[in-house]
This record gives C-alpha cells, structure tokens and sequence, in this order.
C-alpha cells in the first residue's frame, strides 16, 4: 500500500501526458509539478512567502549537504526540516548520490556505501544507504530518495550493469533503512541508455514496495534526443499507479516533452540559476535581459504572466539590476522564472484534464526554446552585411540534435560534434578529473596557504573546455572559500572564438565576462572570486608553453586530431609535455582520443595510462598520469589484456618509424612500470 494514496485522474488522449493527485504527510499534491531545488534547506534568492505564491507543492532539499551542516541532531533536536525551515508544505530529499558522483577525486565506492572527505570540516564521511535514509528521517522530509550510484549516461555497458546492481542492492537495504517512517519512499531506474538494463532496473524495482519511481542517470551527458527516447522507454516500464519522477530535469521545454512521455514530477537549477545571469522564460521566448536592447524598456517581462515581477517591475528595471550585478535582479528574475514554471505546469494539467494536451503541446514546443519574438538578437554588422556564421578557416555548425559548435572548414572536424560543448566539456575534463573535490580545501587550511590549482587548457578553441572549469569554480567558491585556481590556455588561431562569440545565442556559455576579456587582453581576474583567474598564451603550443611559469596539475588536451594535427600527437612531443609537468606533484591529463597509437606514445612519455569516460560515440577515452598519482589509483589503468592486444595488433606502432625504432619502442613499452605492477 502505497503511503501517497496516489490517484491517476486522466491520461491525454495521443500522449502519455498525466494527471493526477497525490497525498503526502503535509498536503495535497498535483501532478504534473516542478519542484523549486532548495539545496541548503533554501531556495537561493527567494523567500518561502514568494515560492509559497508561485504555487510550490514540494522542494528539494540535498541529504548529502544537510548531513554535513547543520547536521542531523540539528534537524532531530529542532523537530525536523518543516520547523526548522517554516515551509508548510512538503520537502523531498534527495540522497546525495549525485552529488557523491559528482565528487570523484574526493570518494570512493565501496558495497558498504560512499566513503568521502567532508568540504566543511575535511572530516571522512561514509555515506550508506542506512546513514542516507537516517539523516533523511531526521530531518522529516515527505518524501526521501533511496542512495543510488549515478554514473554519466554515456558510460560503457559493464560501468553500467555494476550501477545497476548495486542501486538495487542499495535501495533494498533503503526500504529496510526506513522501517515503520510514515514518510514515502522513491526508488531510482537506473541503466544509462541501455533499454535492457533500464528494463531490468524496473523490473526488479517495481517488485518492492516504493510509493514512486524516477528515473536517473539522464541530463548527465547524453544528448537531447537520446535523453527522451530514453525517458520515454523507462517511463513506460513504471507502474500507473505510482508517481514517476525524471530527476535534475532541466529546461521548460524539457519538462514539456517529457510530461508528454509519462512523467510527473520535476527538479532542475536551470530556473533559478539563469535568472542570475538576467535570463527569464516568457511567452515571448527566452530573454537574456544583459542586452542593450531592454536598457529603455518599459514593457512587462512578460504581459501574459501574473507574477508580482511582471506586475510592478519593467524589463528596463531587470536590465539594469542584471548589468549591476544587483542581487535584486536575481531574486526577481527568480522569482518570475519559477512561476512561469509552475504555470507551465498547471496549464499542461487542465489541459489534460479537458483533454486538449496535444494541441497546447504543439503550441507551447512552438516558443518555449525561442529567443524573445519580440526583440530577436541581430548579429552586429560589419558594414552593411550581418556578421556571417564563419570566420577565417571556422564555421558555425548546427547539429541535428539543435546543439552548434564550431567546423574547421578545411579538415571538415567539427569541436564537440555529437554533444554539445558544455555537455562534454563537463563530462570529459570537469567531472572526470574531479575538479570541484580538487578545489576543497585541507582542514583548517585557508586560500593563502595552498598552492593555486593549475589547468592547463591545451587548445582552446571557442573556451568551452576552460569555460566549464570557470563554472565549476565558480559554483564551488559560491558555497565558501575554495582554492585558489589558474586557468592557462593555449591557441595558435583565435577566429573559433572571435566567431562564436559573435553568436552567444547559439554557445550561451560565452555569457560571461571571461571569454571576452580573454580575447581582448588575454588575461582575466574574477572579480566576484579572487581567487580565479584565466590567461591566454597565443602561438604554436610547443612555442608558447615555455612562458607559462607554472607546471600543470591537470591538462586538458584538445587538439585536433591526429589526422589534421599531426605533429601534436607524436611521441617526441608527449615526451617534452612530460618533461614540462613538475615530478614532485602528479599531474593527470585528459583527452577525448581513444586512439592505441596516443596511448602507446603516452606511455613511451612515461606516463601511466588509464582508460577514460565514453563521449558522443566513443565509448571510452584516455586519461594519463605522471608516475606520482596518488594510490589506488582510482581510473582503471590498462592491464596486462590491453598489453597482450596491443601484442597481436597491426598498427601498434606510430607512423614512420624503422624497424631498429620499432623494437626499441616495443621494449619500452614491455617494460613499463605500469605493467610490472599488475
């Protein structure tokens, strides 16, 4: 018996679309819903009062942030999260499996749970499916989240298939962890994008007594297409009679397609986090209220909202306390955006309940990714002729999926050509190297008494690489004081960024105050965080890195590939960047290739070499890493198979070398320490 008394009221005729009622232990719920993300017991910037008026059902709280402060006695001796707090209505919390996945260089995985280092206090945590669901218990959530372990969609199908056992094995001992709570209980679909293993993650999930189910492992670097084909697979493998939950999800048009593939309940940052860049939906499209073009602007920031923003305050107004970097501007932006998400939703019900959802489906799909209709961005001109969508030897290439990056033209190689930059720039340098645990600080250690962190962006291109590095600090240093952190980017051809930066629309990462002063004078300090600070050496990378004074403790190496950049993937040139890394602190490089050649001269280098996380259709990629890493190593290293593979392969040798290079290169590669060990 479910603790949610659930009740499906109608499903949309043509579509999955639902809606529905349920009941939790603070008040009636109506699906389908967002729920506002309240990481720290607190929706950033807003009030109670203003997401009480917006129509907020239920927030998100995080487990994993709460248990570290103020910690569960707090909530437990304060008489839970509700008293604590004064929201009237419900809370979920999530179990901080994310934010454990998130934090790859500061924990390890273990059948026991999720042993990590403490950004409070530096003090080792474990964090079980029983301390999960004790600390949620504690603080009195309606609604609590088994512990999963979550893995970026694109892993490869072993990666997968363990995940998927042990988020079984894990939420059982969840259900247990729960005893006689009257609080409900979620578990969580995992499988990446296998249809089989979400399959068989449903199956053994539905067989238990949960009040609901979501579904996890998306929006975590996959593409848009592959993300609702694969919401739409597991959504159908739930039960109808329980609340299905997609989980961090995402944009209002992303809420749209997905409540027309069955799903009810929502979470994402997106609506609270743009807002404080001065981007708001509307009916109008998406305003990004930095533009000159609202400075005069009396209008409403949306004439069809009810809001009390768009009551009393003008786009002018929001324009100018968005360039001031007003707080205000955030709070109100906020505000708006969250309930444009809330009506968003409570029309697509009543739509459903009349039974009209798939024309109000078409005519939302129609404007909710626009830019404004009513001010569309022009490109600036260069004499009577619009900036054009190519520059030098670079184009602006749209992919399918609605994603642009940037083409070489004469190679044809396209940056980020099957995901879109951000995503895979996250992905691939961001989460796998661990730069936010790598930016906590030691026990009692402030900024000053650290060495800065030092990337070295090798290749810049359109700054998407050093660009999801910024983010991360940024958001890290947004929580309390962080290390300090130097971003060193190398280029030899700036046209890819000149061009995308004259089409923020399209790489609305570059809506930032970095990328441009990084053009202009190669050189950037953050004003808001002291602590960071990005510059440009310009020129032939192998030219230039001598003037960067720092050695690297991560390398981000994004060069074109091997066929139209030759000469930056030879071994001689791996073996000069090894000589360039500082043999007293490890170095760890990351590299889209998977190319046995790459790895054979990084090994030659003398690094190690270790297989890296799959992006776009490669399924695996390369991380190397100078001799000093620290131990276990918590990549998977080759092994004595990779060995006896690259043995018997016929292009185990790079290019142009004779026979007397060959079988020195082979001895060297037989005896490399890396293979000793195993």
């Amino acid at each position: 018996m479910s603790r949610l008394k659930f009740t499906l009221e109608k499903t949309a005729s043509g579509s999955r679309a639902r809606a529905a009622t349920f009941r939790t232990l603070h008040n009636e719920v109506q699906t389908p819903l967002f729920m506002p993300v309240g990481t720290q017991a607190t929706v950033k910037a807003q009030t109670f009062e203003s997401l009480l008026e917006s129509g907020s059902q239920i927030l998100l709280a995080n487990t994993y942030h709460l248990l570290l402060r103020p910690g569960p006695e707090v909530f437990r001796r304060l008489g839970g999260i509700h008293k604590f707090t004064g929201w009237e209505k419900s809370f979920l919390t999530d179990s901080g499996g994310f934010q454990i996945f998130s934090l790859p260089h500061a924990r390890s995985m273990k059948e026991e749970g999720a042993e990590f280092r403490s950004y409070v206090d530096g003090k080792i945590h474990l964090l079980s499916p029983e301390t999960s669901i004790g600390t949620q218990v504690a603080i009195g959530s309606d609604i609590m989240m088994v512990l999963d372990q979550c893995i970026p969609s694109t892993a490869d199908r072993t990666t997968a298939k363990a995940a998927l056992d042990i988020t079984h094995r894990w939420a059982v001992r969840s259900l247990k962890a729960r005893g006689d709570s009257p609080q409900a209980m979620f578990a969580i679909v995992q499988g990446a994008l296998y249809p089989d293993l979400r399959r068989e993650s449903a199956e053994g999930l539905t067989q238990l007594p949960f009040d609901g189910f979501a579904i996890g492992g998306l929006a975590v670097g996959e593409g848009k297409s592959e993300r609702e084909d694969t919401c739409e697979a597991a959504a159908a493998m739930l039960p109808a009679d329980r609340p299905r939950y997609l989980m961090g999800v995402g944009t209002p048009l992303d809420l749209l397609e997905a409540v027309h593939r069955g799903v009810d309940m929502f979470d994402c940052i997106i609506p609270n986090k743009v807002a404080q860049f001065g981007t708001a939906y509307t009916s109008r499209g998406i305003l990004q209220l930095r533009r000159s073009a609202y400075k005069f602007s009396e209008e409403k920031l949306d004439p069809a909202c009810g809001c009390p923003v768009c009551a009393r305050h003008s786009r002018g107004y929001l324009h100018h306390l968005t360039k001031t970097q007003e707080p205000l501007g955030w709070t109100l932006i906020g505000r708006h955006n969250i309930w444009f998400y809330h009506q968003l939703m409570r029309e697509i019900r009543q739509s459903v309940l009349e039974d009209r959802f798939l024309p109000l489906y078409h005519e939302k799909r129609a404007f909710l990714q626009e830019e404004d209709v009513d001010n569309p961005s022009v490109p600036p001109k260069v004499g009577k002729e619009r900036r054009p969508r190519k520059l030098g030897d670079y184009e602006v290439h749209l992919a399918d999926e609605g994603f642009a990056s940037i083409r070489q033209v004469s190679s044809g190689e396209i940056m980020h050509s099957h995901t879109p930059p951000m995503v895979e720039a996250r992905a691939l340098y961001v989460d796998q190297s661990g730069l936010a645990g790598r930016l906590a600080l030691p026990p009692g250690r402030g900024p000053a008494d650290v060495d800065p962190l030092v990337v070295w962006d090798v290749g810049l291109g359109a700054a998407a690489n050093a660009m999801a590095a910024i983010e991360c600090y940024e958001a890290e240093a947004a929580k309390g004081p962080v290390r300090r952190m130097r971003v060193i980017s190398f280029e030899n051809d700036l046209d890819s960024l000149r061009l995308a930066l004259t089409h923020k629309n399209r790489f609305e990462y570059l809506r930032h105050s970095g990328p441009d002063a990084i053009l202009a004078r190669h050189a950037w300090q953050s004003r808001q965080f002291e602590g960071l600070s990005w510059e440009l050496h310009v020129g032939d990378f192998w030219q230039t890195v001598g003037g960067s004074s720092s050695a690297p403790d991560l390398i981000f190496f994004d060069f074109f590939s091997h066929k139209t950049d030759t000469a930056c993937w030879t071994p001689g040139q791996f073996r000069r960047l090894f000589s360039l890394c500082d043999p007293r602190r490890p170095a760890e490089l990351f590299t889209y290739s998977a190319s046995t050649a790459v790895r054979v001269a990084l090994l030659d280098a003398g690094f190690h070499v270790a297989i890296g996380t799959g992006t776009g259709v490669k399924k695996e990629t390369i991380v190397a890493l100078t001799p000093g890493y620290v131990r276990p190593c918590r990549y998977a290293l080759l092994g004595r198979e990779w060995l006896d593979k690259w043995r018997r392969s016929s292009a185990r040798f790079p290019e142009g070398l004779g026979d007397a290079e060959r079988a020195e290169l082979e001895a060297r590669i037989e005896g490399h320490p890396q293979f000793a060990q195993g």
